[in-house]
């Protein structure tokens, strides 16, 4: 923290998001912690993980990646579901936790498509495409060498995962309690992968320019959006980087970057949560404009959240000036679960212990208290 910092900076203030009243304008970014049961039940221990953060003054939560299907979605071992009602109902166990704290929480759906690298579920992995994933596979997540080579879907696979979204979002709303839903578009997964020029290499309606690439992404936005209903907050997580290609820009730069955000803003999406290694820089060259700057001009009702490197509160509130109105925390959150309380009474933040994050990302004791 910084002399920057005052009880009265704009990132300390009040918000709404789709009528949903928010304190401040803090939020904890998804962040893969793989502390679920073998079943992909949520644990007492996650509870008092997530329920932490809503203590220490962050008025919105968005959950880890969660697997929306028992086919191909599961991307790590020990990965929550969200797939059927005894995972659904351990995840009202943490919505309750973090309610009865006064926070509010997102349930995030991921498919990790060719990232898959521990689904009990199924042997193989699919994509859009039959191309092997760059990189190696996640060691503090189980994983060991490279990707497998995935099969590319067909019409059935595509459907099937479109519904998966559907289906879990309804279990999310109905029997969790989740104030709203985030779509897991970004960081390489199944949606960043038909999105993706180089791992896209389909002819049919999902391959294409920028603009078919985000199809499938905007088929799951409006499946999820039927399937929950007007009232409930719904919208996508976007990045250039990935987890396993994290220097990744779009080829298309801040015309393609145009296109994306005039679809988000046409389509039935509230947010969008962009996410960039620093938020603030410029998204593709020298001079230009960042993701979140694009998106405010293209995307003007669009509730925008951004996450990267904004734990010092002036990167925080220079970000929230070029057009976000939510700021997520990563790493800040982990190492300082009460960040929005340090904020305002404008102390010291802890610095950010690796060994929290290895061998394995799993929650560990000493992140259960504050």
């Amino acid at each position: 923290m910084n002399a920057h910092s005052t009880v009265t900076s704009p990132v300390l203030t009040g918000t709404t998001l789709k009528g949903l009243t928010l304190a401040n304008r803090l939020s904890v970014a998804p962040m893969t912690r793989i502390s679920a049961t073998i079943a992909g039940v949520p644990t007492e221990r996650m509870a008092r993980y997530y329920q932490r953060f809503a203590k220490g003054g962050f008025s919105l939560l968005t959950t880890e990646g969660i697997y929306p299907d028992k086919a191909y979605a599961q991307t790590y071992k020990d990965q929550p579901g969200l797939a059927d009602r005894e995972q659904a109902e351990g995840w009202k166990r943490i919505v309750d936790a973090v309610h009865a704290a006064g926070g509010r929480i997102f349930a995030q759906l991921m498919h990790g498509g060719a990232l898959a690298q521990g689904n009990p579920f199924r042997s193989d992995t699919i994509a859009p495409s039959a191309l092997r994933p760059r990189g190696q596979q996640m060691v503090s997540y189980y994983g060991a060498g490279l990707y497998a080579v995935p099969r590319e879907m067909d019409e059935a696979d595509v459907a099937e995962a479109i519904l998966g979204f559907a289906q879990s979002a309804t279990l999310a709303i109905e029997v969790a309690g989740f104030d709203g839903i985030e779509i897991h578009g970004a960081n390489g997964y199944l949606l960043d992968q038909f999105f993706t020029d180089y791992t896209n290499r389909r002819q049919d309606r999902w391959g294409g320019d920028i603009g078919k690439r985000l199809g499938l992404s905007l088929a799951v936005l409006n499946a999820v959006r039927s399937a929950v209903g007007d009232a409930v907050p719904v919208g996508i997580r976007l990045s250039q980087g990935k987890v396993n290609d994290n220097k990744h820009k779009w080829t298309e730069g801040e015309e393609g970057a145009a296109i994306v955000f005039k679809a988000l803003a046409a389509s039935p999406a509230d947010f969008v949560h962009l996410t960039e290694f620093e938020a603030w820089q410029p998204a593709f060259s020298a001079g230009g404009r960042s993701l979140v700057t694009l998106a405010r001009q293209h995307a003007p009702d669009l509730f925008v959240i951004a996450n990267g490197g904004l734990h010092d509160m002036a990167r925080a509130e220079q970000v929230l000036q070029a057009g976000a109105d939510m700021i997520a925390l990563g790493r800040g959150a982990l190492a300082n679960p009460d960040w929005p309380r340090i904020a305002a009474g404008k102390r010291e933040a802890r610095p950010l212990e690796l060994e929290m994050l290895s061998p394995i990302s799993d929650i560990k004791d000493g992140e259960l208290q504050l």
